[in-house]
């Protein structure tokens, strides 16, 4: 019989928001697969758990697919986790998953906490419909053409970003969004969290004249007026 593969989300900053389930979860796994072994080993000690680990990233997926495969056939449970929150979502696994399913291995997810759903509640913008981006590139031109794709769609916008490019992206976001209603969250959850509301506009000055930047962004942006 083969095993099987669980998904489960961690969380994005309180280690209370870790469900029974998904403790039971990592706690039964032969082999957990996480994005940096390191990290996902650090929050599995404080839980008083010594699993087997493996890295899985965005550089060497799909070299790991083929072993964790074996490892499944062979009947073992195997856990994904990503560094934070659920995985899959900009985050690895798809790959995986996919992998999985064609070779009829059975694929449960453990739900959790997620910085996209935690944002839109606490954004007081429209929750659905809804488009989750992912990361927008990181080169200005593109980024510019990544969110002009997305202009006259009439949903509401979530995507993250690094604090190194906050900034220049809420700029490029005006540029090809126009200048709409918006919530920025950082550290979300944690015990800096910050929401910022307001237009795009106003949370690029604020941000745009801090002296330094921390922490994970999530942004949400609100859809067009209706002309």
């Amino acid at each position: 019989m083969p095993g099987k593969l669980t998904v489960v989300a961690t969380p994005i900053g309180n280690l209370d928001d870790l469900s029974p389930r998904a403790r039971s979860a990592l706690s039964e796994a032969d082999l957990i697969a996480c994005e940096d072994t390191r990290h996902t080993g650090r929050m599995l000690a404080r839980l008083g758990l010594e699993p087997r680990l493996i890295s899985l990233h965005e550089h060497n997926e799909r070299q790991r697919v083929p072993h964790l495969l074996e490892q499944l056939e062979g009947g073992l449970q195997v856990a994904l986790v990503s560094d934070a929150g659920t995985p899959l979502l900009s985050d690895p696994g798809f790959v995986l998953v996919r992998a999985a399913v064609s070779e009829a291995i059975p694929v449960e997810h453990v739900p959790g906490a997620s910085a996209i759903l935690t944002a839109l509640v606490v954004s007081a913008l429209p929750p659905y419909p809804f488009t989750f981006l992912g990361f927008p590139p990181p080169r200005k031109g593109k980024r510019q053409r990544f969110f002009a794709r997305f202009a006259d769609l009439r949903h509401t916008l979530v995507f993250f970003e690094s604090p190194h490019r906050i900034v220049v992206s809420l700029e490029d976001a005006i540029e090809s969004l126009g200048n709409r209603p918006a919530a920025v969250g950082r550290e979300l959850t944690k015990l800096h969290e910050e929401v910022l509301r307001g237009q795009i506009s106003e949370i690029h000055g604020e941000l745009a004249h801090r002296p330094s930047l921390k922490g994970e962004f999530t942004v949400v942006v609100g859809p067009p007026e209706r002309g």
